[in-house]
């Protein structure tokens, strides 16, 4: 039996929030969706403080990442999570509707571990959220420091 994992979604867009979350439970991709809608919640809770400070141990088996945030943007976050040793085993998969060469070689550099542009349409928005989902918190073996959910 497979073990389902924790997903932290960063998505400052409410529509592409709730699209990206009806696909992850449609399809039963993570026991746990944890929904962040900017970068500076996103670093609040993988270095628990703030709100987070007393969250439990543990790190989610892969964060899903906006580029275009407001406080703190999508490519900060990204280099302070791939900077920091106790985060930086964290898969991150930028989900952003940008195409600019720029942002695309940054997150590269940064050590991003897949880059998906955002389809336009509702279906193929579902489907790429899926897809991801499905390889990230089910098939790919999580870092250490992950803890998975069943």
């Amino acid at each position: 039996m497979l073990s389902l994992k924790r997903i932290l979604l960063v998505e400052d867009s409410p529509r592409d929030a709730e699209l990206a979350l009806h696909a992850l439970a449609a399809h039963n991709l993570a026991n746990e969706v944890l929904h962040l809608h900017d970068g500076a919640e996103a670093l609040d809770y993988l270095y628990r403080r703030g709100e987070f400070s007393g969250r439990a141990n543990g790190n989610p088996a892969v964060v899903l990442l906006d580029l275009k945030m407001p406080k703190v943007d999508g490519i900060e976050v990204l280099r302070q999570i791939k900077g920091e040793p106790g985060l930086s085993t964290i898969p991150v998969v930028v989900m952003t509707s940008s195409r600019e060469d720029r942002d695309l070689q940054a997150a590269y550099r940064l050590g991003v571990n897949a880059y998906v542009v955002k389809p336009m349409k509702f279906k193929d928005f579902i489907d790429a959220v899926k897809q991801v989902g499905a390889f990230w918190a089910v098939l790919n073996e999580p870092p250490p420091g992950s803890v998975p959910r069943s």
